[in-house]
């Protein structure tokens, strides 16, 4: 379980996080919604640890998350933008990750699903961006944690891989783990997402269920929905912006 007491981050005069509060447990499935420039990958990235609030808490499993980090082990996370040697082939990349975070790992699953058998052996610099992607999600997802963070998951995924990879998140849920999602794509927020947090200019403006959302905005799917809220608080955005 993660809660969220009174979070507050600001870089400079920009008050990107405005006294959030916000509980999250599992199992389940939690898509996290949002204009660019609304907070979430600052959140994300609170809870990660990479960025420290200027004021608020953070308890995952009823212990404070700042300043600690072995809670971490108990989290695989895909960044949205992945950064590994371009130098290391994708083998050593995954022996690296085990030595990293110890613990029973399965990325025999993900070379199969993903066929990267033939990539192994290769080079992270010389692999296309949907292969790097495949890789990413690998090392990402190899380690078997009751918690999982994706942001933008589906990247550079082609339709096959995009559909094995959506089988294994309703598996991972369906074993009990909590999963939270970011992607800019509606519909797979909409086919993933049990439950909806939804950011705007740093302030909470729904926390709920999927189906209490379209309820509540009158709507029969997430585009809608969203559209709906955005009108209402007269916010300019364009649909390529928003993200989940």
């Amino acid at each position: 379980m993660i809660r969220i007491e009174n979070i507050n981050k600001s870089y400079q005069k920009n008050h990107v996080l405005k006294d959030i509060n916000l509980s999250i447990s599992g199992p389940g499935i939690v898509g996290l919604l949002g204009p660019n420039g609304s907070g979430k990958t600052t959140l994300l990235k609170c809870f990660l640890g990479m960025v420290i609030p200027d004021s608020g808490d953070i308890i995952f499993n009823n212990s404070s998350t700042l300043g600690q980090f072995a809670y971490r082990n108990n989290v695989s996370y895909l960044s949205q933008i992945a950064r590994f040697p371009e130098n290391l082939t994708v083998k050593e990349l995954i022996s690296l990750m085990k030595e990293i975070k110890t613990g029973r790992t399965r990325e025999d699953r993900f070379i199969k699903m993903f066929n990267l058998e033939k990539e192994l052996s290769k080079k992270m610099g010389s692999l296309s961006g949907g292969t790097r992607q495949k890789v990413n999600i690998t090392l990402a997802l190899m380690h078997d944690d009751p918690f999982i963070i994706l942001d933008e998951p589906s990247t550079g995924l082609d339709p096959l891989s995009l559909k094995e990879l959506k089988e294994f998140i309703h598996e991972e849920r369906d074993q009990g783990k909590l999963i939270i999602i970011t992607t800019h794509i509606l519909s797979l927020a909409e086919e993933l997402s049990e439950d909806i947090v939804f950011l705007l200019e740093g302030e909470i403006y729904f926390n709920g269920s999927l189906n209490e959302l379209l309820t509540e905005q009158h709507q029969y799917n997430l585009e809608n929905a969203i559209a709906n809220i955005l009108k209402s608080t007269k916010t300019e955005c364009h649909a390529e912006d928003i993200e989940i």
